[in-house]
């Protein structure tokens, strides 16, 4: 037993499976008690430590002894870990270039570059056609009253403002979509081998699609990010064809995930509140402010898991834990923004509460690359549809879906009057 790890059963472990369906159903009522019993805490079924204070996340985050990856330090021979199996191999590959997995001097080097392409090219002159696409959606199905708002309005926003951004053609979306969501199934806890399998085969064919899309950029450059990203140079260096790959999956992935989820979770947060939508969205200030209480009030991903890269003793909410080099930990985002040490009646949606925050795209090294794009598609997305359809509301009780690392509705039904 190392030392990360309590005696089970321990006065600071802790046993919920996350993919208990009342748990998943009713998290934030779970939040409410970790709260008042103890922010920190061993994760039986996760089997490391997790900490659900605000104040404690955000620092841990910003911590440098703590690290996305700790391979950059140690072997896995040191740490006693088991070789990595072969039938994971081209996931691997992606993930070993992947921005949001790698440590300084690498992660320094990689983001900078990226940095370059993507900030440089103000994402705020694609709020426009962000718009116009979400009028041309909702004209597809306004004259229905009803719709499935996941599948027919959040999905196609963020992928089709992606392929745009990067140069793929739109019509490629169903396929990119599919190896997304085929990969992200990696991220619960335990995949099932089928689904190790399936996410291995979508980023072989994924990473097999980009470099056939990076030669042609490379021999015909367009004014697109891929374009930008192939170009990037600092220094000299430029980025090779592996973390271009890794780069367009990882924009892709976490960028349309996480927006597809957290348009659904806003709605249900708006609607559940009985706030006037007209005063949500009279005006850029008040929307902006209302997306942010929506970030904070339900987070689209709850768990950011982070590795110790050397031996300590961590004081956390008021819980001194003893960690050595290579022992996990998990940072509950979700649980951090309702903390009500941070934030008066954490659990009511106030969009005009002062003093707004939260780490729903985390912070320090690895602060999220895309939030900026990812407030503007919220900020559209939830505004134009307030505005086409007034009487919005949900037809069918929104349910979450069964995965507790990505929370998100199942199905998003709603209608009009």
């Amino acid at each position: 037993m190392n030392a990360g790890t309590p005696p089970r059963n321990g006065p600071r472990a802790r046993s919920v499976d996350p993919r208990n369906p009342h748990f998943v159903q009713d998290v934030y009522r779970a939040y409410g008690r970790w709260h008042a019993d103890g922010q920190a805490f061993f994760w039986e079924e996760y089997g490391h430590w997790c900490f659900a204070g605000y104040e404690t996340v955000d620092r841990l985050l910003r911590d440098r002894r703590f690290g996305r990856q700790v391979l950059h330090v140690a072997t896995r021979e040191e740490l006693g870990w088991p070789p990595r199996p072969a039938h994971l191999a081209d996931f691997d590959a992606v993930e070993r270039h992947s921005l949001l997995e790698l440590e300084p001097p690498a992660h320094t080097r990689l983001r900078r570059l990226i940095t370059k392409a993507f900030v440089a090219r103000q994402v705020e002159r694609l709020r426009p056609q962000i718009n116009a696409l979400c009028h041309a959606l909702i004209d597809g199905f306004e004259a229905d009253r009803q719709v499935e708002l996941l599948s027919a309005y959040a999905t196609p926003i963020p992928l089709t403002t992606i392929c745009t951004l990067l140069g793929v053609p739109v019509e490629a979306g169903p396929q990119l979509l599919g190896w997304s969501h085929a990969i992200v199934k990696m991220y619960v806890l335990d995949p099932p081998m089928g689904d190790q399998i399936a996410a291995n085969t979508a980023a072989r064919d994924f990473a097999g699609f980009l470099r056939a899309r990076i030669a042609e950029k490379r021999a015909d450059p367009g004014d697109d990010l891929l374009s930008a990203l192939i170009a990037a140079e600092d220094d000299g260096e430029t980025l090779s064809v592996d973390e271009l790959v890794s780069t367009v999956i990882l924009l892709l992935n976490a960028g349309h995930e996480a927006t597809v989820h957290q348009i659904g979770n806003a709605m249900r947060s708006i609607l559940a509140s009985k706030l006037d939508p007209r005063g949500l969205f009279a005006d850029a200030e008040a929307t902006a402010a209302t997306v942010e209480e929506c970030l904070r009030h339900d987070a689209p991903l709850h768990m950011f898991t982070r590795y110790a890269l050397e031996d300590m003793e961590l004081e956390a909410d008021g819980t001194m834990v003893a960690l050595k080099k290579g022992d996990r930990i998990g940072l509950l985002l979700g649980a951090a923004n309702r903390d009500p040490r941070r934030f008066a009646d954490p659990d009511r949606f106030d969009p005009y509460r002062t003093g707004q925050a939260n780490v729903t795209f985390g912070a320090g090294l690895h602060f999220c690359i895309g939030a900026p794009l990812a407030r503007i598609e919220l900020q559209e997305a939830l505004s134009v549809l307030f505005a086409r359809l007034p009487g919005i509301r949900f037809a069918e009780t929104p349910r979450y879906a069964d995965a507790y690392h990505f929370h998100g509705l199942e199905r998003a039904v709603l209608g009009w009057r």
